[in-house]
């Protein structure tokens, strides 16, 4: 008994220091949770939304853009649509490593039912995949769309990149590559559109310089795990590329008119306005949406996909009277709160 339990003990012993070397050599076992928790809250939130999806929207699933499995798309746009319509690419949040396309459906067919195409972009995720890959693969879905246009009830000459959370990152990477030449040089990829296609960009409670995460508060953990999952570096503050990912540091007067928008409790926010000031000081026409620190209830992450409650709509008003007053022609710098 007693060299029984010395074996189990051992082995219980040599397990647990496994999972720990595990744990620190690699970043992916801890993603495997956070992907979990991200299938989670987004099975939640379209199941929030199903009662705000209006009828008569057509859905078009799984639409191969490229040739890898996760290179696919949705399309969303009314019944009755017989020509092309202004149409908004978006790509879906996740920490980098996590959600889906999957995760955006109803509220991208609640964008539709207003004249819009919508577009839910995929990307590749998990193990193996890093930085700029997912860039790559939305800059190339916007060309593929632009190719297809006439099929997809697009009008390509009035594209407006969308994105919350994770995907608004991505989506303001790619406007930069869109707009600045400069800066398309330097990431090393070619701009599938053409900037004066780019119409508008929505970002949603994004992130957007990752050098001024704070590493040492509640969120260091899950923040420290999926920059170096995405970035592919333990180290990732010391790789050039890290530089080159703060959309902040790098935009130029050239980037697109903005909505902007996150909650007062949303740890994000602080990047979301930094970014904001500095467009408008580049002269770029800018419309916020924020509330004051102490608006009640506090307000998360990804507030906008709440409909249920008031700022979630007033979100979703203020980005359909952005893009109707973006469509009528330009005029001077909006900042609102």
């Amino acid at each position: 008994m007693k060299r029984f339990l010395l074996w189990f003990g051992i082995i219980l012993i040599v397990l647990i220091t496994a999972v720990v070397l595990v744990f620190r050599l690699s970043p992916w076992p801890s993603v495997a949770v956070i992907a979990y928790a991200f299938s989670k809250g987004d099975r939640a939130s379209e199941a929030a939304l199903e009662q705000h999806v209006p009828s008569g929207i057509v859905s078009r699933g799984d639409i191969a853009y490229g040739n890898a499995k996760d290179e696919v798309l949705d399309l969303y746009y009314q019944q009755e649509a017989n020509a092309p319509r202004p149409t908004i690419v978006w790509v879906h949040g996740g920490g980098f490593v996590a959600g889906s396309k999957n995760g955006i459906s109803n509220y991208m067919k609640i964008l539709a039912a207003h004249g819009y195409t919508t577009i839910a972009v995929e990307y590749s995720k998990g193990y193996g995949t890093t930085y700029p890959k997912p860039v790559e693969q939305v800059n190339a879905a916007l060309g593929f769309l632009v190719r297809n246009a006439a099929d997809f009830k697009i009008d390509p000459a009035t594209i407006v990149l969308a994105g919350d959370s994770a995907g608004a990152h991505i989506a303001s990477q790619v406007a930069m590559i869109t707009t600045d030449p400069e800066y398309a040089r330097a990431i090393g990829i070619s701009p599938e559109l053409k900037s004066n296609q780019l119409l508008a960009v929505l970002l949603l409670s994004g992130a957007y310089d990752p050098s001024a995460v704070n590493f040492k508060g509640n969120y260091g953990w899950f923040l420290k795990t999926v920059l170096w999952a995405y970035s592919g570096v333990k180290n990732f503050r010391e790789d050039e590329r890290f530089n080159l990912m703060s959309v902040t540091n790098h935009v130029t007067g050239a980037f697109p008119p903005s909505f902007i928008s996150s909650g007062n409790a949303d740890p994000l926010t602080p990047q979301a306005v930094v970014l904001a000031r500095k467009l408008t000081s580049l002269g770029v026409r800018v419309e916020t949406l924020f509330f004051p620190a102490d608006y009640v209830p506090a307000l998360p992450h990804e507030y906008q996909f709440n409909l249920d409650e008031p700022t979630g709509r007033e979100a979703l008003n203020r980005t359909l009277a952005f893009l109707s007053a973006i469509r009528e022609g330009p005029v001077g710098n909006e900042q609102t709160h």
